[in-house]
């Protein structure tokens, strides 16, 4: 019986397109090229070995906390590149193997162009390599960005302070030194390197917005929120102190003024710790001592760390964040607002609704008061930083991730160590955003006095500070009521259903 023609002329896949066939299938899934050459065995012992590498990865990247852990920790860092090349290096090995397992003996029929194995050998080389070279280059900007901006905190900090701890220190053994957040005094907690929240009732984090711009000598801290996480519930606060106070609280063994106090406006302080570094000792800088000295004394609980974008820096995150979404609920209009060169200005009109605003509008937004005063922007800066956490998207953030992290490293500084940077992940799940309780120490109702050496400028109630931010720490529900707050999700105003 004869069969169809089609049939008697019907060739195996014995060309040489099974070879670069073989060869793609490795470079997906080592084993797969070998298994589709014949070579059963040699595919069963790879394939062991893909399940094996998967099982670690899932393993070590099991939740959105794990690769976060992971990716903000330079000796993973180094690891997953290492990991990396060596995934590469097999790859690229099983697809070779492959290809010469299925390839055609010579003389054999099927021969396929030379320019044809050139471009599927090209093809095949791009696929296996690109992966790993994008990988490599998220890992070295990572790397950089993470070593650059965060120190260590074996590098000499002091263990204790009489009012703001420094970045937790280690001991001989390695044990991490934390300072009791319940009290203001010199004891300290020891407590293990694994958890450096353990023994701390609250993390107190101050976060600063500088303005390093042209015309300005120094820079001036004009944005100051403490953000206040328990690190158990992950309930949050945060306190915004304006600008404007004068004669502030120095802490114990601080300052060289007869009024043992700092006597100048509040956002000053980052120059006075450069102009009388004496004043301020510590274990950080003289200016980092004196900002983060006087606002833990001002509020009455330690800051552990601090961290201050330039404003500039600000302008440029947003946009590299693809900019940000703020429901506005009254229009801010100014006639002159300051530009960020320090020298010229603009008309800002932002009228009420939902607007998507760059990053010059964002810092407009959250900068200009001329149209009311400094405590109703203050409002708009906790707006403003609440929406950016809620919609940094990873996508874009993958995207203009070089832009970012160049932005980070040139306007950013903090005393946060990096090997804290895990536990503040972790922290990360247990936030509620929607429920963040935020309170304004601002005249009329925190105003004591006026000055009484004939200077203009308002004296703050310190006493009923400390008393609202314990109220707040404590009993957030009954401050809500007691003194009127909002939660920030509810200041910030909530867009009308259309």
């Amino acid at each position: 019986m004869l069969l169809p023609s089609w049939t008697m002329t019907a060739q195996p896949t014995t060309t040489k397109a099974r070879p670069l066939i073989a060869a793609v299938l490795s470079g997906f899934v080592p084993g797969v090229g070998q298994l589709v050459a014949g070579d059963r065995r040699k595919a069963r012992n790879l394939l062991i070995i893909d399940i094996v590498i998967l099982a670690i990865l899932a393993f070590f990247f099991r939740n959105k906390v794990s690769i976060l852990t992971a990716w903000i920790q330079p000796t993973s860092l180094v690891l997953m590149m290492i990991g990396n090349i060596i995934l590469l290096g097999y790859r690229l090995w099983a697809a070779g193997d492959a290809y010469h397992t299925a390839k055609v003996p010579e003389g054999e029929s099927g021969d396929t162009s030379r320019n044809v194995l050139v471009v599927g050998t090209i093809a095949i080389g791009l696929m296996l390599v690109t992966p790993h070279v994008v990988f490599a280059y998220y890992d070295v900007v990572q790397y950089d960005l993470i070593t650059s901006v965060f120190g260590s905190n074996t590098a000499g900090a002091s263990t204790t302070n009489t009012v703001a701890p420094a970045p937790p220190a280690t001991d001989e053994t390695g044990a991490t030194i934390i300072q009791d957040d319940g009290a203001l005094t010199d004891e300290t907690v020891v407590v293990s390197q694994g958890d450096p929240w353990d023994g701390v009732d609250r993390l107190n984090i101050l976060l600063i917005g500088g303005d390093f711009g042209e015309g300005r000598t120094g820079i001036r801290t004009d944005t100051m929120i403490t953000v206040s996480i328990d690190p158990e519930t992950g309930e949050t606060a945060m306190f915004s102190v304006p600008r404007n106070w004068t004669q502030a609280p120095l802490p114990a063994g601080m300052g060289v003024w007869d009024c043992d106090c700092y006597p100048e406006l509040i956002n000053e302080l980052w120059v006075a710790g450069e102009r009388y570094p004496d004043a301020f000792p510590g274990p950080g800088t003289p200016s980092e001592n004196a900002v983060k000295g006087v606002i833990s004394e001002f509020l009455g609980i330690p800051i552990h760390y601090y961290a201050m974008v330039n404003l500039d820096g600000f302008v440029d995150i947003v946009d590299a964040l693809g900019g940000v979404e703020i429901y506005v609920p009254t229009a801010v209009l100014d006639e002159e607002y300051p530009n960020e060169d320090g020298t010229t200005t603009e008309r800002i009109d932002i009228q009420p609704g939902l607007q998507t605003l760059d990053g010059h509008l964002a810092l407009a937004y959250s900068r200009s008061r001329n149209q009311d005063s400094d405590y109703f922007r203050m409002s708009r800066q906790r707006c403003v930083i609440e929406a950016m956490m809620e919609q940094a998207d990873p996508t874009d953030l993958l995207l203009n991730f070089g832009k970012f992290a160049e932005v980070i490293k040139e306007t950013m500084i903090t005393d946060i160590p990096v090997e804290t940077l895990p536990q503040l992940v972790e922290l990360l799940p247990k936030v509620d955003l929607e429920n963040v309780v935020s309170i304004r120490f601002i005249p009329p109702e925190y105003h004591l006095k006026y000055r009484d050496d004939g200077k203009p400028g308002r004296i703050a109630n310190i006493e009923l500070v400390h008393e609202h931010v314990q109220l707040v720490i404590t009993d957030p529900e009954r401050a809500i009521e007691e003194l009127g707050l909002e939660a920030l999700d509810d200041l910030c105003g909530i867009p009308p259903e259309s």
